[in-house]
C-alpha cells in the first residue's frame, strides 16, 4: 500500500509549483490578519465537537490587534471572525465531521481516510491562494501539509494526536519541507510534547508551548459535595476503546458497592458496557455545569489515547473536582499525584484514588489545589489568545 505521507506529498508538491512568492510583513499601526484552518468546529456552544477552536476563534476576535478570517466547519461566529469557506467546502467538511474526521477514517478505514487526506489538501491549497494574510494559523499537522511556497510566517498547534502522525513514514521530512523558506513556529498544547518536537524540527522551527484556555464560567462552579452523599463518579469522553482503557477491567471492583459511576459522551465505537456503568449518552459543556459537575465526587480517566492537554480535564480542575487519571505524559504534566489530583496505574491504584478522594476534607482540598493550579498556569481563553499573539509578533516583522 502507498505510504500515505508520499500520498499527501504529491498533491502538496503539485499545486506548489505553480505559486509565486508573496510578501510576508505587514503594515505597522494595523492589525494582524491570520487565516486560520481547521477541520472541527462546533456548531454551537452546545455542541462539544471542536468547541476549543470556538473559544480560541472568540477571544482572538476580542483582540483589536487581530483580524481573523476561519476555514473551519460551519458553525456559530464572532460577528468579528470572517468565514473562509465556500459553499462547497462547508458540505465537505461538515461530511467529513460526520465520518467522524480524518484521523479516525485512517484509524478505521485507511482508504477511505487517505482520499479524505488528499482531499482536504486540495481544499486547503485553493484556500491559501485566494485568500491574503499575514499569517497562517494552522491547527493540527495533518492540515500544514497544504501550505504554499509563498514565505508567509505559519503557527502550527499540535495536540497529542499528531505525535502519532509525526511517525508515520516520510512524515517528518514532509514537515520539514513544509517549513522551509518561511518562519514557523509549532506549539504544543503541553509541554510533554516539546522534546520530540525540537528533535523533529531543528533548525526549521521555533517549539513555543501554548496552552489553551479555559472558559471562566468553569472556575465559578459551586460544586455541592458533601461526605454523607452516595458517592458519585463521571467519566466524560468520546467512547473508544482507547478513551475507556482500563476502566471497565479495573472498575468492577471498585464499584461493585454504594459507589456510582456516570459516563457521558457519544458512543463513537461501539462497547459492552458493564452493568455498573450508568450510561447516559452525549452531554454539553453547559449540562456538565449545570448538572453533572456539580453533584460528582471527582472525575476519572483512565484512557490510552494520545491525548494532549485533555479539555474536560482542565475544566474540571478549574472547577474544583479532583481527578483520577491513568499515567500518561498528558496526565502527569498536568496533575501532582496526591496534590492536585491521583495518579492510577492498576486496580488497586484506583481503588485507593478513590478512597482517598471520598474523604471530604481531602476532596475539597485536592480540587482547590487542582482549580489553583490552572488559574495560575492557564487561566481563559482571553489569555490563551495573548499568548498565541505573542507567537503571531515573533513569526511576522512589522513593514515601517
Amino acid at each position: 500500500m502507498a505510504d500515505p505521507a508520499a500520498k499527501f506529498a504529491v498533491a502538496r508538491s503539485s499545486a506548489a509549483s505553480a505559486e509565486s512568492p508573496r510578501g510576508v510583513k505587514h503594515a505597522a499601526g494595523s492589525p494582524l490578519r491570520v487565516l486560520m484552518v481547521s477541520t472541527s468546529y462546533p456548531t454551537s456552544l452546545g455542541d462539544w465537537r471542536g468547541l476549543f477552536i470556538r473559544h480560541l476563534a472568540d477571544a482572538l476576535a476580542r483582540r483589536e490587534d487581530v483580524s481573523l478570517s476561519l476555514w473551519a466547519p460551519p458553525g456559530d461566529v464572532h460577528p468579528r471572525v470572517r468565514r473562509a469557506c465556500t459553499d462547497d467546502d462547508d458540505a465537505w467538511l461538515l461530511e467529513l465531521v460526520r465520518r467522524g474526521g480524518i484521523a479516525q477514517l485512517l484509524r478505521t478505514a485507511v482508504v477511505p481516510g487517505m482520499a479524505a487526506g488528499l482531499g482536504l489538501v486540495r481544499r486547503l491549497r485553493r484556500v491559501f491562494a485566494r485568500e491574503t494574510a499575514d499569517l497562517y494559523h494552522i491547527n493540527w499537522l495533518q492540515n500544514a501539509l497544504a501550505l504554499p511556497a509563498d514565505g508567509r510566517p505559519a503557527l502550527i498547534s499540535v495536540l497529542g494526536a499528531d505525535m502519532r502522525l509525526l511517525a508515520w513514514p516520510g512524515m517528518r521530512l514532509m514537515m520539514r519541507r513544509v517549513c522551509r523558506g518561511r518562519r514557523v513556529a509549532i506549539c504544543p498544547n503541553a509541554d510533554w510534547m516539546v522534546a520530540a518536537l525540537e528533535s523533529a524540527f531543528t533548525g526549521v522551527a521555533r517549539i513555543r508551548t501554548v496552552p489553551f484556555g479555559i472558559d471562566p464560567a468553569w472556575y465559578s462552579l459551586a460544586r455541592k459535595f458533601t461526605q454523607e452523599r452516595e458517592p458519585n463518579w463521571l467519566v466524560v469522553a468520546r467512547i473508544t476503546r482507547d478513551k475507556i482503557g482500563d476502566l471497565f477491567a479495573w472498575g468492577s471492583a471498585a464499584f461493585a458497592g454504594g459507589r456510582k459511576l456516570h459516563l457521558l459522551g457519544p458512543m463513537v465505537e461501539t462497547l459492552d458496557l458493564p452493568d455498573w456503568v450508568e450510561y447516559h449518552g452525549a452531554t454539553t459543556p453547559a449540562e456538565l455545569r449545570e448538572k453533572w459537575f456539580p453533584m460528582a465526587h471527582g472525575l476519572i480517566t483512565l484512557s490510552r489515547h494520545s491525548e494532549g492537554r485533555p479539555q474536560v480535564m482542565l475544566e474540571a480542575m478549574a472547577a474544583g473536582l479532583p481527578i483520577i487519571a491513568s499515567r500518561l505524559p498528558a496526565h502527569e504534566n498536568l496533575i501532582e499525584h496526591g496534590d492536585s489530583g491521583w495518579i492510577a496505574d492498576s486496580p488497586e491504584g484506583l481503588a485507593a484514588g478513590l478512597a482517598q478522594l471520598e474523604s471530604a476534607p481531602r476532596n475539597i482540598a485536592v480540587g482547590l489545589k487542582a482549580q489553583a493550579r490552572v488559574r495560575a498556569d492557564i487561566g481563559t481563553w482571553d489569555d490563551c489568545a495573548q499568548r498565541y499573539d505573542r507567537v503571531y509578533r515573533e513569526l511576522t516583522p512589522v513593514d515601517t
